[in-house]
């Protein structure tokens, strides 16, 4: 137990020729925790902030009362706090990195969060028997370990019958964008970081915006994926495609869009249309997809 967090983090037991990235991403966050809360100062900021993006409000209205929430990767802890400011809800917050969920439970504790938990967990470690959640979230976190599918397949048996899994994954075409900006920067020694709206962002303040630079251009490892690759995902372990962002056959993302509904899971076409369109307006979000799926 560190700081009221619960230590239950094992190393991953993999053959010695299998590529483990784990060491290395635990070091990176634990210097660069991402995100920060410097513009937060208050659980109401945090809300009304969370609540101007259009997902997680919708995110915060469509989990049903009494529902219970596992964010694998939380990072400091935003959206577990964010969700357990609902009564009602059980949330707990996993991540690997001991610093970032420091900043977590300080927030929590500073403006009493009665709703969420953070601990200590590897995501190929699970310290949770199988279908202990109704919602299991990872966002931006499968694509820095080194087996994307086989950390899926981990969280995945954590779901409930019935639950959802919401999946946040860099795209192999609309990250295209973000790489071509690493290149840049790279060549400039670092000097047009101008290129990324994020950091163009007037509203941002000096340390999101470094901590956005880093994740996005500095961090040790990444991998990309596709929104027909994660549907295949889906079948293989069990789990029916509910929706994503952007849409799956490209139709606009409403304002009072049903996350936990079933829609269409579009051709190969629609896919490749809509991951290029994204491409083509510059990879907004660094390139980030989300995938829901339902457990049968």
């Amino acid at each position: 137990m560190d700081g009221g967090i619960p230590q239950l983090f094992w190393q991953n037991d993999w053959p010695a020729d299998k590529p483990d990235v784990t060491r290395a991403m635990q070091a990176f966050y634990e210097k660069t925790p991402f995100p920060n809360y410097d513009d937060f100062d208050s659980a109401e900021a945090l809300r009304l902030k969370a609540r101007r993006g259009v997902f997680a409000k919708l995110l915060d209205e469509q989990i049903r009362h009494g529902s219970s929430i596992l964010e694998v990767g939380c990072g400091t802890g935003q959206m577990s706090n964010f969700l357990g400011m609902t009564w009602g809800r059980n949330v707990i917050g996993a991540d690997g990195c001991l610093h970032s969920l420091q900043l977590a439970e300080n927030f929590r504790r500073e403006n009493e969060i009665k709703g969420t938990r953070f601990l200590q967990m590897n995501l190929f470690r699970p310290v949770f028997p199988a279908e202990s959640f109704d919602f299991v979230i990872c966002n931006g976190v499968l694509h820095h370990t080194s087996d994307p599918y086989l950390g899926f397949q981990s969280i995945g048996k954590l779901v409930k019958r019935g639950g959802f899994i919401l999946i946040g994954l860099y795209n192999k075409y609309s990250r295209l964008a973000t790489d071509f900006r690493r290149w840049m920067f790279r060549v400039s020694g670092d000097r047009m970081q101008f290129l990324d709206p994020q950091i163009r962002d007037r509203a941002a303040n000096r340390g999101r915006k470094d901590a956005w630079f880093l994740d996005q251009y500095k961090n040790p490892h990444e991998s990309k994926h596709t929104i027909g690759e994660v549907q295949g995902w889906f079948k293989e372990n069990g789990f029916e495609f509910m929706n994503s962002i952007p849409k799956a056959q490209g139709e606009s993302f409403a304002a009072d869009e049903k996350l936990f509904e079933p829609h269409a899971p579009g051709t190969a076409l629609n896919h490749f249309l809509v991951q290029a369109g994204e491409t083509l307006v510059g990879g907004r979000d660094g390139g980030f997809f989300i995938m829901i799926g339902k457990r049968l």
